[in-house]
């Protein structure tokens, strides 16, 4: 069993707490990987190589990447800009279904194991004054999408086709996974078990 800290190349509190919930010791140490995206570079490729470069970026002998990008009728929507970016994109997403794409990227040694999620996300109708209400508490503010599924905002969504984790920033399946593939092993928790299936 591993008791070498997974390195984490990433600020993302969500993901250091998933981690953290599976018993597997984290060192957070974000990237600083610019995130823009090419012309001509699809959705799925932009997510997939900003995962990699993150990992790749930081320093250490296991190093985790991820990023997460939302998509509706072929546009992107990563961290709003402002609070009218995030208000502009919760109306673009609301009454339609959009897949929220995560990807990771682990770094072991001198291998880089790599998967991706596609999750669809249905979001009901909603009062602008409670999309507007819901951005004026700031936890739109930090998340691909322009909201938080374990927050305020699963409010907003009506059904989800995927991976309730991804949808967080960090498909659990898909890590251990990929962990697993790399030859490493942890004393998970019991959330662990529920996760692999």
């Amino acid at each position: 069993m591993s008791r070498e800290p997974l390195t984490l190349a990433s600020g993302s509190p969500r993901r250091r707490q998933l981690l953290e919930m599976l018993g597997i010791p984290v060192r957070v140490v974000p990237s600083n990987v610019p995130e823009v995206r090419r012309p001509m570079e699809t959705a799925l490729d932009y997510v997939e190589r900003l995962a990699r470069e993150k990992a790749l970026g930081v320093g250490g002998r296991l190093v985790l990447g991820a990023d997460t990008t939302v998509i509706v009728r072929d546009e992107v929507l990563e961290k709003p800009l402002d609070e009218t970016d995030a208000l502009r994109m919760l109306l673009k997403l609301q009454g339609r279904t959009h897949q929220v794409v995560t990807s990771v990227a682990l770094v072991a040694g001198e291998r880089i194991h790599q998967a991706t999620d596609v999750t669809n996300v249905s979001f009901r109708r909603m009062n602008p004054e409670y999309l507007r209400a819901y951005v004026a508490t700031g936890e739109p503010m930090d998340k691909a999408g322009g909201y938080g599924i374990q927050g305020y905002g699963a409010a907003l969504v009506d059904r989800i086709e995927g991976d309730f984790f991804s949808v967080m920033g960090l498909p659990i399946r898909l890590v251990l996974r990929l962990m697993e593939e790399a030859g490493e092993r942890y004393e998970f928790g019991p959330a662990a078990a529920m996760a692999v299936g």
